[in-house]
């Protein structure tokens, strides 16, 4: 593996840091990318609509759900696709179909619990509330109330004198936040307090997806500023990366050798299994689709997801300090040492031998340094969209990301430097 990075570039972690503060939601995210991909030429599709084969960037836009691609001048109806895999959504709290709620003079949101977020990490925390609300014609709006407007407060310590050895939440009783005083409950008040900042009648909203959010903006951290604390770097720090390693690619005048793709689901916190998750039919679906609308058969299809291949891109796991023990003993990725290749026999995740030296060749290209991560034998290994996509669509697939503290955490910590090393792989590999 290369031991000289390329030249780090801060610019890309500034940039990175304005995504995730556009991006509180994974409809927002969706929305951010694709504002992203059209100023590098790109042009939304629908799905309803015929598609034609001709040259240039396309994207698809469903839900919380992006699949965009580049077809180079002269690709023939079996060139194979170089995917970069990612998912939108972070673990977090949604707001329920009757969010209106309160007790004892307390005014609250009902809320349900979304994947497998580290509760104690939204405690006393300053939050907003983000995603979108349905009209009546079927139509969406995107809202964002990014100012402190909610708070989960923890019990004092003099209420709960063993709370430091050893705090356990309930999910229903302790995680519903405060966001006013009032004894009446009024069905319909956060609706309407939101349709009115969006300049919307509430009676034209029938529908919501809304989730709260962390409001304390990205930062660099440490001494010398060489970490990143922020919330959503699982998994936004990898469709950022994905989204500018694409862009970069289509507008580099160069013409790549395979089709470069971005698919970045939803619903990967909760297992994928959804109409806009890697278990569902949307990736599959595009890239046949491209296939057919450049004049390709069914041998064609064949013959180009044969030689397809899947770089999985989420977070992982760096050595902690304070629990060391946690880790493998052999393998310690560290922050700042380049993205990692993540390794599991039990298909955890995808990657095998021949999927690591594609990956390795992508990164001596970049010149960028790589690390490896398996989990501890005595711990169960977490998993992605990786072997999900492999199996869903047989195209080879690689489990990579960046190392990162407190994964699943409202607020989560990696190297400053990562992010820029992760999207040259990226670049390298896509083209």
């Amino acid at each position: 593996m290369s031991s000289s990075p390329t030249r780090f570039d801060r610019g890309h972690t500034d940039d990175l840091m304005t995504f995730l503060t556009d991006s509180p939601s994974p409809y927002h995210a969706v929305a951010t990318a694709a504002e992203r991909l059209e100023k590098a030429g790109f042009r939304q599709v629908e799905e309803t609509a015929a598609w034609d084969g001709t040259t240039g960037g396309r994207y698809v836009v469903r839900g919380g759900a992006i699949i965009a691609w580049y077809v180079p001048e002269g690709a023939a109806p079996h060139t194979p696709f170089r995917v970069v895999g990612a998912h939108t959504d972070s673990p977090n709290l949604r707001v329920k179909p009757r969010p209106d709620s309160g007790a004892h003079g307390w005014r609250q949101v009902a809320v349900e619990i979304y994947g497998g977020p580290l509760l104690n990490s939204w405690l006393d925390r300053d939050l907003g509330i983000a995603g979108r609300l349905t009209l009546r014609d079927g139509t969406h709006r995107l809202v964002n109330v990014d100012r402190p407007l909610l708070r989960v407060p923890q019990l004092a310590i003099h209420l709960d004198r063993g709370a430091n050895d050893g705090l356990k939440l309930d999910r229903q009783r302790h995680m519903q936040p405060i966001w006013g005083l009032g004894e009446d409950v009024r069905e319909g008040d956060l609706v309407r307090f939101l349709a009115e900042g969006a300049g919307l009648d509430a009676e034209d909203v029938t529908g919501w997806d809304l989730m709260v959010h962390s409001v304390e903006p990205p930062a660099y951290l440490g001494r010398d500023r060489e970490l990143l604390a922020a919330p959503r770097l699982d998994n936004l720090l990898s469709v950022h990366a994905g989204t500018a390693a694409l862009a970069a690619v289509a507008t580099a005048g160069t013409t790549p050798a395979h089709i470069p793709v971005l698919a970045a689901f939803d619903h990967e916190e909760n297992g994928s299994e959804s109409d806009t998750g890697a278990q569902g039919p949307l990736l599959g679906t595009v890239l046949e689709r491209s296939v057919y609308a450049r004049g390709g058969t069914y041998e064609d299809r064949a013959r180009a997801f044969a030689g397809t291949v899947c770089l999985s891109s989420d977070v992982g796991h760096a050595v902690h300090p304070n629990y060391a023990e946690r880790h493998d003993p052999t393998h310690h990725p560290r922050p700042n040492g380049g993205p990692i290749l993540k390794v599991n026999v039990n298909q955890r995740y995808a990657t095998d031998g021949s999927g690591r030296a594609v990956f390795a060749a992508a990164c001596e290209e970049a010149d960028v340094p790589w690390q490896t991560f398996v989990s501890n034998n005595d711990l169960p290994c977490g998993t992605t969209i990786g072997p999900i996509t492999a199996a869903r669509h047989g195209i080879r697939t690689v489990d990579i990301g960046v190392a990162c503290l407190s994964m699943h955490s409202a607020r989560e910590l990696c190297g400053a430097d990562d992010p820029f090393l992760l999207a040259n792989s990226l670049v390298a590999f896509l083209k």
